[in-house]
């Protein structure tokens, strides 16, 4: 909320370059803010994602997981008032490697029971081909898994 009284002092005192200088400050926190949202969404993404690969099934609350992370990623990269996205395909597929480490060790925590460590688990998967699947979730929609359901 400074930045709003600051931006109306400027714009008050005619003192547009500074305004305009807030302006481009208040647009770099709400692009960071919604990154940071799209990183919490892709890391649960990923999650599901490498259980589902390296146990080779699934399950309904998995398959829900991945489903509201695919739309909760899509929903918030778009921008609302400006066509297109926060971040491009490219810039999507950078953060997903970026963040897949973090996905990898909560996997770990997770599958098989947490019997298994990160290293183990990154061993019992194709890290690309999890993370080629997941782009083509967020690019393509969503689609249902190729691995059983677990009993």
């Amino acid at each position: 909320m400074e930045e709003l009284l600051e931006l109306r002092h400027c714009i008050e005192e005619r003192r547009y370059d500074d305004a305009l200088h807030i302006i481009s400050e208040m647009d770099d926190m709400a692009r960071a803010d919604k990154i940071t949202k799209i990183e919490s969404y892709l890391i649960v993404l990923l999650l599901h994602c490498i259980k589902q690969s390296a146990e080779q099934v699934t399950t309904r609350s998995w398959e829900r997981s991945i489903r509201n992370s695919v739309e909760a990623i899509q929903r918030t990269n778009k921008r609302r008032t400006a066509s297109g996205n926060y971040l491009s395909n490219e810039e999507l597929r950078g953060l997903l490697d970026e963040v897949f480490h973090s996905a990898l060790a909560d996997a770990a925590d997770e599958a098989f029971g947490g019997a298994f460590t990160s290293q183990q688990i990154a061993a019992k998967i194709e890290a690309e081909i999890v993370k080629e699947r997941a782009m083509a979730m967020l690019t393509g929609g969503y689609t249902l898994s190729e691995f059983p359901q677990k009993q």
